[in-house]
């Protein structure tokens, strides 16, 4: 058991205890985030965290997360953004973020949710991205890859 600083990026956990100050408890409630929720921390910058609840993407400040406890959730799954897949990667699709044309531009191409993807190749300086979806090949801006969440697949024995 530990905080959502100690967490790893990109694994399951799932809340045991908020912060009880009545605003931020309130705040956080209000959002989802309540004892027995699972989040994924995707990555922290400076003084804030992403955090993924509920299929949304949620920022929080350094001294909110050192007070939310998690553990370990049952469930393996991992979710990246689609440009940390390497090539021979297959994930499902979760969700698809952005703003107003590009979300609209990203699933007009087929990338919606749980849609299945294969990352097939990746430029030499790893941008564009090939990808194989619902029958055929789409490359993408490694920057627009960074909009869609995909939980990633275990590789085949």
């Amino acid at each position: 058991m530990g905080n959502l600083t100690e967490a790893i990026p990109h694994k399951n956990y799932q809340v045991t205890s908020i912060p009880e100050e009545p605003q931020i408890k309130q705040h956080l409630q209000n959002l989802g985030l309540i004892p027995g929720s699972e989040v994924i921390l995707l990555k922290t910058q400076g003084k804030n965290g992403i955090v993924l609840l509920h299929n949304s993407r949620i920022a929080l400040d350094q001294s909110i997360l050192e007070k939310i406890l998690v553990t370990d959730a049952q469930t393996e799954k991992e979710i990246l953004s689609l440009d940390q897949l390497a090539v021979g990667d297959n994930g499902k699709v979760v969700s698809v973020f952005g703003e107003g044309a590009v979300k609209r531009r990203l699933m007009d191409m087929g990338l919606t949710k749980n849609v299945q993807v294969t990352v097939k190749k990746l430029a030499p300086l790893g941008d564009p991205i090939e990808l194989s979806l619902r029958g055929y090949s789409l490359s993408l801006r490694k920057n627009e890859a960074e909009y869609i969440l995909v939980e990633k697949e275990a590789a085949a024995s």
